[in-house]
């Protein structure tokens, strides 16, 4: 399953939805949903240890200035990779 999440994890219920991802699955922030993959945030490193990828959308982060910022841990990409990504996974949730 693909989860797409669009809100900062300080407005979330971010331990849910560690409890439902998997290592089968993936994770794409975009929007405010980025702030998850800023280097040495503590929610990213639960995340990481799912197993799922993680991917964060370039023109989001170039948006709010995060480019320099973002973990090595997630993969950035553009629309195409998004597209990519839901082609992946027929399922998604968004957050």
């Amino acid at each position: 399953m693909l989860y797409t999440v669009s809100r900062s994890p300080y407005h979330d219920d971010f331990n849910a939805m560690l409890g439902l991802v998997s290592d089968a699955d993936d994770v794409l922030l975009m929007q405010n949903g980025v702030l998850l993959g800023i280097n040495d945030n503590r929610y990213l490193a639960e995340l990481i240890r799912t197993g799922v990828g993680v991917y964060a959308l370039q023109e989001d982060l170039a948006a709010r200035g995060l480019v320099e910022q973002i973990s090595d841990r997630v993969q950035v990409i553009d629309y195409k990779g998004f597209v990519s990504l839901t082609a992946k996974h027929p399922q998604n949730f968004g957050w």
